[in-house]
């Protein structure tokens, strides 16, 4: 569905890319990888890992960038995580992608993804949050940020679409 709804131009494909942490680094290169396949001129830019990079996205800032975890860690880097993310949204802003994918740390990522989608660059959504199991209201919210979501688990498409939020399922 990326590929119909983004890869239809005669020229390069741009996607801004973001990942945080390892997993979300393994999931980005793979990607990466099978998107090449279709588009091998296509560029990534964004916030990557060491496998993206290997991939070949061009990393503005580093996956690791984002590993902060705890009630007490979490509040003492909330500034640095906020001018990263505001630095990310100008820069892919001026960049003009032909889509944004926000590889899980939907707390990051989808309010990035919400501001981009207001300026006309697609979004994407790669690894549902678990709204389905908690907090099934945040589906509406979710709906506003993004065009897609890729989910991981074949059941989370359904409950998607009952809520009018586009979803794919792309396994593991």
């Amino acid at each position: 569905r990326l590929h119909r709804t983004v890869c239809q131009k005669s020229r390069a494909v741009k996607v801004a890319i973001v990942a945080g942490e390892t997993s979300g680094d393994t999931l980005g290169a793979a990607f990466i990888t099978a998107l090449r396949k279709q588009h091998p001129d296509a560029k990534f830019v964004g916030m990557a890992g060491p496998k993206m990079i290997a991939a070949g996205c061009e990393a503005w800032a580093h996956s690791d960038d984002l590993g902060v975890m705890g009630l007490v860690e979490v509040p003492t880097h909330l500034p640095r995580l906020l001018r990263l993310r505001k630095s990310l949204l100008q820069r892919i802003q001026a960049a003009r992608p032909d889509v944004f994918v926000g590889i899980d740390v939907p707390d990051f990522n989808l309010g990035l993804a919400k501001r981009l989608k207001r300026t006309g660059i697609r979004t994407v959504q790669y690894v549902s949050p678990q709204v389905w199991a908690w907090r099934q209201g945040r589906v509406r919210s979710i709906g506003q940020s993004v065009d897609l979501i890729l989910c991981l688990l074949p059941f989370e498409t359904e409950f998607y679409e009952k809520h009018g939020v586009h979803a794919e399922f792309v396994g593991h």
